[in-house]
């Protein structure tokens, strides 16, 4: 076999791929391992399961702590709702309070004023009865004092009135200076000068053309006037 030339740093370089001999023993220690140690499979399967679990327990983590953070903002939701729904209840009752309080002063102000209604009604009523009491005692005072009716006597007919208002005048002339009147008593026709009795105390007093007067000295004076012809 032929010879090979190694190196020092070569061979230095083989040993350390090589590692230490084990059947050599080195009780003081005076070897060094220059090569990682092959790492234990259980101890790498511990690592990886404490990591695996490390990761777990970190997403479960970040899972729980997203939930909290929804049940926080649910949280901040309500306590604002109640918050919100405190606030319209307080504003409701103080709003509530004062429509009490103005319905109240109304109603004072009402009972006030019918009180007020209800003292003048009473008042005009008792003096309305003051008024019927007194046109009660002045009827029965009118009725106490009330003058005798007088009877109202017919006047009289003056006598042969009756008879004269039957004549008919039938018009007048003037005979030498004599003024006279015709008349027709419902049997003849008779004549009659001015200042001459015509029957009883009935005396021709006035004539004209349109009419004659008759008096009485009683005072009644009885007027008849020319009758168409029929």
């Amino acid at each position: 076999m032929p010879s090979r030339h190694i190196s020092p740093q070569s061979f230095d370089e083989i040993l350390s791929d090589l590692g230490d001999d084990p059947a050599i023993p080195d009780p003081h220690g005076i070897r060094k391992s220059t090569a990682p140690k092959a790492a234990n499979p259980q101890s790498q399967n511990k690592t990886e399961g404490r990591q695996s679990l490390e990761a777990l327990s970190s997403s479960a983590f970040f899972a729980q702590l997203q939930k909290l953070g929804v049940f926080i903002g649910i949280g901040a939701c309500l306590i604002g709702l109640c918050f919100a729904l405190f606030f319209t209840l307080d504003s409701a009752k103080s709003s509530s309070e004062a429509l009490v309080q103005d319905s109240q002063h109304q109603n004072s102000a009402l009972q006030k004023e019918l009180a007020l209604v209800r003292t003048e009604f009473q008042n005009n009523l008792d003096d309305l009865y003051e008024e019927i009491d007194l046109l009660e005692v002045s009827i029965h005072s009118l009725k106490n004092n009330k003058p005798p009716s007088k009877t109202i006597s017919k006047t009289p007919s003056t006598p042969n009135e009756s008879e004269l208002k039957t004549w008919r005048f039938l018009g007048t002339a003037q005979i030498r200076g004599s003024h006279q009147a015709f008349f027709h008593t419902g049997k003849r026709n008779v004549v009659f000068e001015k200042g001459a009795l015509v029957l009883g105390d009935w005396r021709l007093t006035q004539i004209e053309k349109e009419l004659v007067a008759l008096t009485h000295p009683m005072g009644k004076t009885l007027l008849l006037k020319p009758s168409k012809p029929d």
